[in-house]
């Protein structure tokens, strides 16, 4: 099995000239002195470290395809003939009853103060880059119209041009996290909650005090990090003042807009961007407990915490400290995942990959929770985009995972909402959008639906991707609703392990899922015996 795919690939905007290529390497076997491109390491001979990053950047999400041992589509989902577990107490369990649209999808997450989402997924951090900011008032409507919860990512504040900080470097006015906090609660209707990430640098610049104290903000989320990489959180810039002001903001901004060369190679025009980073985060318990406690002293209702594919021991210091630390959501983010602008090697090759890191997870709580511990509840992240996805992650998770949490998934219906309502202003529909016909209310089919919501008037505002999510988010819902009917689910809490089945040998040594040809050996043999 060929795990890796160096040197080329769509993301980086490059490929081999040759169709035969060296696994290991990604070379071409036979690479010719005068090829005219466009491998990775040909564009790199000329515009450097512009190839760690996927492209063009703001215009993109990008995610790792590197093909893994196990998967989760390694597991396969049970289904049973008899029974309807979860049902209203109201309703008797007969097939009369029995019905898929009966199943109730609704997830709730917190620790004491608890949050109810009107399906089991929610957003992935949508922070400071560019295809985030751009596209917010789709995410944010759409996600407030389906009842899920948005997660507002890192940095949004210490990049926004009219920021304004006070004489000790701290936030006074951010009006673009103003707008992205508005836009959610204008349609927010008490399913799910906007919640706010913070890292290093939100830290110190005050954005705890300034959301809860402006907006009344109820969550915040600590941030370890996520399944794309390994390093702080980055954007690209393409002024050369706006790079020196993010400079003097605090951030790490590479290369170093303040070096003399550099800025002579903006001007000859050789250097066409700048990147902003963010620092790396050191995690103790002693400063993760201080932490939380001094969050909780400015008034927030519940504190979560994102954390990334980092090792083992990272995981088990992440289940543990939030069991401790009466954490209300804790988000698990496996390899390989990502929204925005990552090191596309890095992407590719570190961390650990979802399905062992989520299976990890289950054991380690399981532990926890054997010794009496309370354990927090889970989110489970990294790759998810359909119902099945959503229902394995559950099922492999219980009783501990509340909800995924969707990236990419959940941002491409807000994009393809606005390009169409961009398509219908210009004439250009595309084909396989015209066949539904040449005016929104003809090609969503939930236009009619949405408009029930909001009202006739106000239907006009809702900007189109919001639509899409909707639809999307409708989707995800029926096709769950589906599935757990098989399983004769008809509640999310009533999902177990048992509900899956390992398809390898490998599979089931990996995750504790039963090879299939074992599942329910016992309950067969007894039946032909009796």
């Amino acid at each position: 099995m060929n795990l890796q795919k160096p040197n080329s690939n769509d993301a980086t905007r490059s490929s081999n000239r040759s169709s035969s290529v060296v696994p290991s390497s990604g070379l071409c076997s036979r690479c010719i002195d005068g090829c005219k491109g466009n491998c990775e390491i040909f564009k790199a001979a000329y515009r450097g470290r512009e190839l760690i990053y996927p492209g063009p950047f703001g215009d993109v999400t990008a995610g790792g395809d590197k093909n893994y041992p196990v998967d989760y589509s390694h597991l396969n989902i049970q289904g049973y003939a008899q029974g309807a577990e979860g049902l209203p107490e109201n309703l008797p369990t007969n097939p009369d009853n029995a019905r898929f649209p009966l199943v109730n999808t609704e997830t709730s997450y917190g620790w004491d103060k608890k949050v109810t989402m009107t399906v089991p997924f929610f957003t992935g951090a949508l922070g400071s880059t560019e295809i985030a900011r751009k596209n917010w008032e789709h995410f944010a409507v759409g996600a407030a119209l389906s009842g899920v919860t948005i997660v507002c990512g890192e940095n949004v504040c210490g990049i926004d041009p009219a920021l304004e900080l006070n004489a000790n470097k701290k936030v006074v006015n951010a009006p673009d996290m103003d707008r992205r906090i508005e836009a959610y609660k204008k349609y927010h209707s008490g399913y799910g909650e906007i919640l706010i990430q913070m890292n290093v640098e939100d830290t110190n610049m005050g954005v705890a005090e300034y959301i809860i104290d402006k907006h009344k903000i109820e969550t915040i989320e600590l941030k370890w990090g996520q399944g794309a990489k390994c390093i702080g959180g980055e954007i690209k810039v393409d002024s050369l003042e706006r790079a020196r002001e993010l400079q003097r903001r605090g951030y790490i901004v590479t290369p170093d807009p303040s070096d003399t060369v550099n800025q002579a190679s903006y001007a000859d025009g050789a250097v066409k961007e700048f990147e902003r980073h963010s620092r790396l985060g050191f995690v103790t318990r002693e400063s993760f407990m201080k932490e939380v406690e001094r969050l909780r002293g400015l008034g927030f209702k519940r504190i979560t915490l994102k954390t990334g594919a980092y090792s083992l021991k990272e995981l088990a210091m992440a289940i543990r400290y939030s069991s401790d630390a009466k954490i209300d959501l804790l988000t698990i983010d496996g390899a390989s995942g990502g929204t925005g602008m990552s090191p596309w090697r890095m992407m590719e090759e570190w961390g650990i990959p979802s399905l062992y890191l989520h299976s990890a997870a289950w054991e380690y709580a399981s532990i926890l929770a054997a010794q009496g511990r309370r354990v927090p509840d889970m989110a489970f992240a990294g790759g998810f985009s359909a119902e099945d996805h959503i229902f394995k992650a559950l099922a492999l998770g219980a009783p501990y995972v509340k909800a995924v949490c969707m990236g990419r998934a959940l941002m491409i219906p807000g994009m393809v909402g606005k390009n169409i309502a961009q398509w219908l202003a210009a004439g250009k529909l595309p084909k396989n959008v015209a066949e539904y016909g040449s005016s929104v209310e003809e090609i969503f089919v939930n236009y009619e639906r949405v408009k029930s919501i909001v009202g006739g008037s106000e239907i006009k505002k809702i900007p189109l991707g919001a639509i899409g999510i909707y639809s999307y988010a409708d989707k995800l819902k029926v096709g769950l609703q589906q599935i757990m009917a098989g399983a004769r689910r008809f509640n999310l809490s009533v999902i177990g392990r048992k509900d899956l089945m390992s398809l390898t040998e490998e599979c089931a040594r990996v995750t504790g899922i039963p090879y299939l040809m074992d599942c329910y050996r016992e309950e067969a043999l007894k039946i032909l015996k009796e």
